[in-house]
């Protein structure tokens, strides 16, 4: 049977200051906040929301065209096609910013002309979508406040307390960022992956604190061991997500909406990887040596 090794990586933690521990980490979160400033500047919004928060038009049809074809089909329409996801066999999820009924019925009007079948169409006001978007970001935010507040009544110390909630806020961002690169938009399942990296940041970062401020031993030798752990846990999580994107791509089974929660996942568990073992660290070790000397 094939195993996997999990790779130690060799950084002597002794070897580098706080600062030159802590600078990559804040360099990266720096220019991630760069970006979703620039992109809320330039668009109103700090990354582009999808259909699920703007409101249009889902539009499921049948046909052997290709996507490219399917979306050939649409361009002389006055809206503009969203998204176009095969759902399986020659089926096509297709959709549209496009709310009014004369919209929709213009639509699958022009969708039977081509020979497409119309399995259904559904539409979802601007409205509705505001309210899920202002769920959702409470939703995060609720979740956020939650995690910071375990931080702060487990450890009950500013410093060991402020490297979680630091971790995990540049967990977010980073990925966050890299979606307005990619052309991401926010989704309810990119949101669910963004409330999912809360989880996996927290994870790390406490089996670190805990293992440096409450178990008996050198800080290198309890950071290292934490981080044998803590690195075989993020990549496993990493693995699997990448094997979920790529399984569901439109490259293999193009199925709707996974490849984006799985690349968030991606995003945001490497970003954990640079966050916990160097700005993290960096954090507790001026705690230890510094703060409480």
């Amino acid at each position: 049977m094939a195993q996997f090794e999990v790779p130690d990586v060799d950084l002597d933690y002794s070897r580098y200051t706080n600062r030159q521990l802590a600078a990559l980490p804040i360099a990266v979160l720096a220019i991630a906040l760069l970006i979703i400033a620039g992109w809320y500047v330039t668009t109103g919004a700090p990354v582009t929301p999808g259909i699920d928060f703007t409101g249009g038009t889902e539009l499921q049809i049948t046909t052997t065209d290709s996507s490219d074809e399917v979306r050939q089909t649409f361009s002389d329409l006055p809206y503009e096609v969203d998204t176009i996801a095969r759902s399986g066999g020659s089926t096509y999820l297709v959709t549209f910013q496009a709310t009014e009924s004369s919209q929709v019925q213009e639509i699958t009007s022009t969708a039977r002309e081509a020979g497409y079948t119309v399995e259904s169409a559904q539409s979802r006001s601007p409205a509705f979508s505001a309210r899920a978007q202002q769920q959702a970001f409470v939703g995060v935010l609720v979740a956020f406040g939650g995690m910071s507040l375990l931080a702060f009544v487990l450890f009950r110390t500013f410093i060991p307390s402020i490297a979680i909630v630091l971790s995990a806020f540049s967990d977010i961002v980073i990925p966050i960022a890299l979606m307005n690169i990619f052309g991401i938009k926010l989704s309810l399942g990119t949101v669910a992956a963004l409330l999912m990296l809360i989880g996996y940041s927290v994870d790390s970062d406490i089996l670190l604190n805990n293992s440096v401020l409450r178990r008996r031993g050198d800080f290198y030798e309890s950071t290292y061991r934490a981080r044998r752990t803590g690195v075989t846990m993020t990549l496993t999580s990493l693995a699997a997500m990448i094997v979920m994107t790529i399984v569901s791509s439109p490259f293999v089974f193009d199925i709707p909406l996974m490849p984006y929660i799985g690349i968030v996942l991606v995003f945001g568990l490497a970003a954990d990887l640079m966050n916990t073992y160097l700005l993290n660290v960096s954090l507790l070790r001026y705690y230890k040596y510094e703060a409480i000397a």
